[in-house]
């Protein structure tokens, strides 16, 4: 498949992992090369917050690996309800 530039926004615990809240990437264009990338370059930490939470695909939650990736992908931990 071919490589995508996106933007890359991550919220709480995923912040903490990536030590930023934004970065523009160059990957395999699909959610499951994504969460690879960004295990490897962030570790542990990071796999706990995808292993937990999910990716939102230009406006749509996604836990699938084949999911294409767009113009932005936001990473997103777990929430608690109340």
């Amino acid at each position: 498949m071919a490589e995508a530039t996106v933007r890359v926004r991550y919220f709480a615990a995923a912040a903490e992992a990536a030590g930023r809240e934004e970065e523009q990437v160059t990957v395999e264009a699909t959610a499951g090369a994504l969460r690879r990338w960004l295990t490897d370059r962030y570790g542990p930490a990071m796999q706990r917050v995808l292993d937990a939470g999910s990716l939102l695909v230009d406006g749509t939650v996604t836990r699938d690996p084949a999911r294409p990736l767009r113009e932005r992908v936001d990473v997103l931990p777990p929430f608690a309800g109340g």
